[in-house]
């Protein structure tokens, strides 16, 4: 059973930072790309980042690029969001997934993490 535990959300003012923390388990973590999501209220999920499994590659949504750094730790089993520069649009559920490796479309999530930004 592959399960994804997000952690790091919480209320932050407009101009700051958070770092975010997905932990996998059940699968082998190095072997699967991994990404961010986030759903705002009222709106669909939508993507923000990913990272390739070796990390080498990365990829961002344009309304954070530049803002937002993924990364990942293998031996952790961990994927990271540093968030910078936040803005109050960026508040939303932010949810961290697992790529299926043949499609390449996210095949497990996590239970989502809270982040809300004040002006």
């Amino acid at each position: 059973q592959v399960q994804l535990v997000e952690s790091g959300g919480g209320l932050v003012q407009a101009g700051g930072s958070l770092r975010l923390s997905c932990t996998a388990s059940g699968r082998t973590f190095r072997m699967y790309a991994m990404g961010w999501f986030r759903q705002a209220p009222g709106k669909e999920r939508e993507f923000v980042a990913a990272i390739s499994w070796s990390g080498d590659n990365t990829y961002y949504a344009d309304s954070v690029k530049g803002r937002f750094t993924i990364s990942r730790d293998n031996a952790k089993n961990t994927v990271y969001l540093q968030m910078n520069s936040l803005k109050p649009v960026d508040t939303a559920v932010y949810y961290c997934a697992s790529y299926e490796i043949v499609t390449n479309e996210p095949d497990f999530w996590g239970q989502g993490t809270q982040v809300t930004v004040s002006s």
